[in-house]
């Protein structure tokens, strides 16, 4: 059993080290081509162009592990399969699931890892390429209004905007803490933004929204206000400081982003984009438990050799998986599920279809 172990383990790895080098260049060679759109655009030097290629890397690792640990699976177990190496595995007296163990062992050791590097080194990651990136003059003077990010940069307001195209913002949500009141609330679905660098403000202009009013006389009770268009001047000044960026949630460790969700609470604004990065990072850490886990069984069930039909198979369920995960992110946003049950959900769904088929491989 020893070597059957050993042979499995190095089938599993090597494959998985192949995938992974594959997947990466792939994806680095995309951001390249950005990359170098901005070097010819903007004559950005070598320096910082190695820099930015650099921090990217650790970044890809989120999503190219664990599709990387899916094929690895489906390749090493597939080949067995087609082989009828299994079939002769069992005819041995061994029962499956003592082959599969080993792989089950790999995962968790990966998603152990993955859950470090997406709490500590990808964080920091993210972060210096935005820092490089504003270093070289990519980011425009209105840097300070970014996407999936509560702002706090301007004086009276917190800002979170979900989308921003050039100069359109989408889903915009805008508190007011006041001292001895009620935060003030301003929601929009659209909204337009004006830069104005020579005196450092922003006029902002919102469009389809409603704004929560406390009652002066009773800050139990609010006037919900709706309008058609609405007007906000945003003081820049704080926001352009030199070398201040505002970190987003991709940006923090779990920490961090405990801290700033009992901060936000206590201002009475709601956390929620904050508590799903916390689970966000988690559950991509341990999806590669749960493909390995998947994989190992449909191989199996599958029979098949080709690397064309894996490499399908595997683009199948990664695309399951992840819009599984886009729809869950959007309910929980949308306050339909708790970030604690959504952002575990695809994972929930792929491992219990994973230890189904797991079953009925090994009981048969």
């Amino acid at each position: 059993m020893k070597i059957l172990r050993n042979y499995l383990l190095k089938e599993f790895f090597s494959s998985l080290i192949l995938a992974l080098g594959i997947l990466t260049f792939v994806m680095l060679l995309g951001n390249l081509i950005k990359i170098t759109e901005l070097v010819i655009n903007k004559g950005v030097d070598i320096y910082s162009v190695a820099k930015l290629f650099l921090f990217m890397a650790p970044y890809l690792l989120t999503y190219t592990l664990p599709i990387a640990a899916l094929t690895a699976a489906l390749l090493s177990f597939g080949r067995l399969s087609s082989d009828n190496e299994i079939v002769a595995i069992r005819a041995c007296g061994i029962n499956i699931f003592r082959l599969i163990f080993p792989l089950l062992t790999a995962g968790v050791i990966l998603s152990l890892i993955l859950v470090i590097f997406n709490d500590r080194v990808i964080p920091y990651a993210h972060f210096a390429t935005r820092k490089t990136l504003k270093e070289v003059g990519i980011k425009n003077p209105t840097a300070a209004l970014e996407p999936g990010i509560f702002i706090n940069s301007f004086a009276k307001y917190v800002l979170f905007i979900n989308k921003i195209e050039e100069n359109k913002l989408f889903n915009v949500r805008i508190y007011e803490p006041q001292e001895n009141k009620p935060t003030r609330t301003i929601i929009a679905k659209r909204g337009e933004f004006i830069a104005i660098p020579e005196k450092s403000i922003i006029k902002l202009k919102l469009i389809d929204g409603t704004a929560d009013e406390p009652d002066p006389e009773n800050f139990a009770n609010f006037y919900k206000l709706n309008f058609k268009t609405y007007f906000i001047t945003l003081n820049m000044s704080q926001a352009n400081e030199v070398g201040e960026i505002n970190k987003k949630p991709k940006d923090m460790t779990i920490q961090e982003l405990t801290a700033e969700v009992k901060k936000l609470s206590g201002k009475k604004i709601d956390p929620t984009p904050l508590i799903i990065e916390i689970h966000e990072k988690l559950s991509l850490a341990f999806s590669c438990l749960i493909f390995i886990l998947l994989g190992s069984s449909l191989a199996i069930i599958t029979r098949r050799r080709e690397k064309s039909i894996n490499f399908g198979i595997s683009v199948l369920i990664i695309g399951i998986y992840y819009s599984l995960f886009i729809a869950a992110k959007a309910l929980s946003l949308r306050g339909y599920l708790p970030p604690e049950i959504a952002m575990w959900l695809p994972n929930a769904i792929l491992a219990a279809i994973g230890i189904i088929s797991t079953y009925k491989i090994c009981a048969s």
